[in-house]
């Protein structure tokens, strides 16, 4: 699978974000609602990403940064956040390093999509600091993911402080390393 469809999604998706700081500010709570009419490939790929969730949130507790980055995300991927982009592992590896150090993660997914080889789950991504120092942070995140050799690989991220669950956006946070 070539790159080109996920990050026209990407830019679709990420360009919508720009709305979002007003949106937010008169979102009510949005309730999250599983249907009983999900398809068989929705369930599937639901199934298929708490598995890799799961995986980055045990890495983390051991403080394992190449299980996250060589076994949850593509070698091409691309993450934005805290004020930066990141291309590819090579890139997101240091800052790995350093995070698995420093907190725990917990990822509730809050709105998924599927379609053949390709996906994307908003989520809520909880931070909660390893060593009792500062607070538990939630950043809204939104996860592309696609099916590779018949794996689903995450392809990148973008997230912002706030909460999918909530609708609301919160104050940015420090960039990474600072």
């Amino acid at each position: 699978m070539t790159l080109q469809p996920v990050c026209a999604l990407a830019a679709i998706l990420i360009g919508s974000l720009a709305a979002w700081p007003s949106i937010a500010a008169t979102a009510p709570e949005m309730p999250v609602v599983a249907s009983p009419h999900e398809s068989a490939e929705l369930i599937a790929f639901k199934r298929a990403i708490r598995a890799k969730y799961d995986l980055k949130e045990q890495a983390y507790a051991r403080g394992d940064a190449e299980t996250v980055v060589s076994k949850f995300y593509a070698e091409d991927e691309i993450t934005v956040g805290r004020n930066r982009v990141f291309l590819g592992r090579k890139e997101i590896r240091p800052a790995y390093q350093e995070a698995v150090k420093e907190a725990n993660v917990k990822v509730e997914s809050v709105y998924t999509f599927v379609k053949g080889d390709a996906g994307w789950d908003w989520a809520d991504f909880h931070i909660t600091p390893k060593n009792g120092k500062g607070d538990p942070k939630t950043l809204a995140i939104l996860f592309l993911w696609a099916k590779v050799n018949g794996e689903w690989i995450c392809m990148g991220d973008f997230s912002v402080p706030g909460s999918i669950r909530s609708g609301k956006i919160g104050a940015p946070m420090a960039p990474a390393g600072k």
